[in-house]
Formats: C-alpha cells, sequence, structure tokens
C-alpha cells in the first residue's frame, strides 16, 4: 500500500500532497492522523516558510473513505466514534494553528471533509474543473468547524444556503463568493500555487505569523479591543530587526535579506 500522504519541501515550501488517486484521496484513519501529525511538525520547522496542500490525480479530497472510514464507523462503540470526531477537527485544528501561510491548491473536487480542510487553508487556488461539495451524507454541516469556517469566508447567508442544501459549488461561482482566490488553468495550478508560496517564503516571517494570528483572534474582539491588540504587536515588530532591514532596503534600492 502507498503512503497516503506526501511531503516534500524545497526552497522553504513544503507541499503537502493526498496521495490515493485512485479513490480522489479520499481520507483514511491514518491519513487524518498523518494530516494531524504533519502540520504539528511543520508549525516547529523554521526551514519551512509556507504550505501547498494539494492531492494526486484528479481530486482533492472526497473526505472519510466510504469503505475504509465510513463503513466501520457505523459499527463503532460510541466513545471511538467520538474520538474519531475529535481527530478529524484536530486535523483542522493543526492546519489553521500552522504559523506559515497555508494554500490549498484545489485540482478537482473537494467533498465533505475535504472541503473544509479546503475552507482550513489560508488561500485556495482552483482549476476551471474544481468543485467544493458541501455535503455530508447523513450528517448535519457543522463537521470540523464548517459553520465556523464558511460564514466567515463567504457569509452568513451563502454559508447557510450552502450548508442547508449541500450545494456543490463550481470553481467560478466560488471565485465570485470570495471563497476561492485564483482560479488557474489546470496544467498550471501547482506551479502558480508554489509561486505564491515562495514569496511568502520571502517575507519576514514573524510578522507573517502575526497577521495570521491577528486575524484569527480578531474575529472575538470589539474594534477598540482590536486596535489596542494590532498596536501592542505592530509595535513589537517595529522594535525588531525586520523592521529595520526594511527601511535600510528601502533607502538602498536592494531586496530585503530577512531573518530565517
Amino acid at each position: 500500500m502507498t503512503e497516503p500522504l506526501l511531503l516534500d519541501v524545497v526552497g522553504g515550501v513544503a507541499t503537502v500532497t493526498l496521495h490515493r488517486p485512485e479513490r480522489l484521496n479520499a481520507l483514511l484513519f491514518e491519513t487524518y492522523e498523518a494530516l494531524r501529525d504533519t502540520f504539528a511538525a511543520l508549525r516547529k520547522d523554521r526551514a519551512v516558510r509556507a504550505v501547498v496542500l494539494t492531492g494526486a490525480g484528479r481530486g482533492f479530497c472526497t473526505g472519510g473513505d466510504v469503505r475504509d472510514v465510513i463503513g466501520p464507523l457505523v459499527g463503532m462503540k460510541p466513545k471511538q466514534v467520538r474520538e474519531f470526531a475529535a481527530l478529524t477537527c484536530d486535523v483542522v485544528a493543526s492546519v489553521r494553528k500552522a504559523p506559515q501561510p497555508v494554500i490549498a491548491a484545489l485540482n478537482g473536487i473537494a467533498f465533505g471533509g475535504g472541503s473544509v480542510l479546503a475552507l482550513a487553508c489560508d488561500l485556495r487556488y482552483a482549476s476551471p474543473e474544481a468543485k467544493i461539495a458541501f455535503s455530508f451524507p447523513g450528517l448535519s454541516g457543522a463537521d470540523m468547524g464548517a459553520c465556523w469556517l464558511l460564514p466567515r469566508l463567504v457569509g452568513f447567508g451563502r454559508a447557510s444556503d450552502w450548508l442547508l442544501n449541500g450545494t456543490t459549488v463550481p470553481a467560478e461561482e466560488a471565485l465570485a463568493a470570495g471563497l476561492v482566490t485564483r482560479v488557474v488553468p489546470a496544467q498550471l495550478l501547482l506551479p502558480e500555487a508554489r509561486a505564491a508560496a515562495r514569496r511568502f517564503a520571502t517575507a519576514p516571517r514573524e510578522a507573517t505569523a502575526v497577521t495570521k494570528k491577528m486575524l484569527e483572534l480578531e474575529a472575538s474582539l470589539s474594534f477598540g479591543r482590536a486596535l489596542k491588540a494590532e498596536g501592542k504587536v505592530q509595535a513589537e515588530l517595529m522594535l525588531g530587526e525586520d523592521f529595520r532591514e526594511a527601511y535600510r532596503a528601502f533607502m538602498e534600492k536592494r531586496e530585503p535579506r530577512y531573518r530565517r
């Protein structure tokens, strides 16, 4: 059996590839664990400055494998089912906690749990053939954080419509709604996503991580508290070496050389 997850790191960019193309990258129990643990490890790897998450073959990810995950779940005891549900949420939390920008390269269908993996990423690049299906057969749309993530991206009304109806959203509609960042020809999808990741890899690491952290934190703050929080973290960055290097590079008309 081949590894269901591949990791490749080049030039500060980690590419995480779901690798079951014959099953449209449907997830196995061990794939959930591997995703959780891989992103946890990437958080600590200072050599990795950005991450691309994609799928092998024609699909991005079709969620839990019907035969090898859904079938066994039907016969499991309540404790085991609850542990599995917690694991799926841990996967999304692990992706969201990454200090590096994470770009989903949606090369095909993202279905159910696969759609939520895409939501968990910071940016989503999609091929014209890609579709995002908010379908959770026999379950609610409250899966792996979807009811929190999707309204933040497309608004409460549209998220309600898609999650209640189990809607399949084509790439162009997703782009118009703000769910997808860019639609890129299939043959250029991975190169474009990696190029974007390389641009992040040249940015100041700490400042990028702070932007991600504050985007998450400020969702639960009043505007006044958000201003105070931003003033505090921005002042700390102004006291750092990367801020000084940005100034020197501008004055000397050269590219900045940020700390690695």
